[in-house]
């Protein structure tokens, strides 16, 4: 199994304070790190956690997610990523139902994408989030607790 973190719990991982949610969360990494799957913060999902870091100067969470994506892995976008993301936003504008406003970028699809993109050598990859009605049109999407 691959584990690829959205910014719902990766944004939680990042974040410096002790909280019963942020220490749930650590106890779930470390115990899927422990058990030896692998996780992954996809590209996208780093971006989307980063850049609200960034305008908030959050220096220590920053280096927290600095840490992550070397501690477990980093998933970078590739060309066949953004076109299988292309795809999944106009499949789901023609089924009607989007992800996103139709101006924006749309984080969903682009996730979903590099889940499905990603060459994972015959093992399950699974979005590990706390937004799966969006993601599961696309990719094996569960709540992070719900993964083993």
């Amino acid at each position: 199994m691959i584990v690829l973190l959205d910014s719902g719990p990766l944004g939680r991982l990042s974040y410096p304070r002790a909280t019963p949610a942020n220490d749930a969360i650590t106890r779930w990494l470390d115990d899927l790190l422990a058990h030896g799957i692998q996780v992954l913060v996809p590209e996208v999902a780093d971006y989307e956690v980063r850049r609200e870091l960034m305008r908030t100067n959050s220096t220590q969470a920053i280096a927290r997610l600095d840490a992550l994506a070397t501690t477990a892995g980093y998933l970078p976008l590739t060309t066949a990523t953004m076109r299988q993301a292309a795809a999944f936003w106009a499949q789901a504008r023609q089924r009607g139902r989007p992800t996103a406003d139709p101006h924006a970028l749309d984080g969903d699809v682009i996730l979903a994408a590099q889940a499905v993109t990603l060459d994972a050598g015959g093992d399950t990859v699974v979005i590990a989030t706390t937004n799966v009605g969006h993601l599961a049109q696309f990719a094996d999407a569960r709540e992070w607790q719900a993964i083993p």
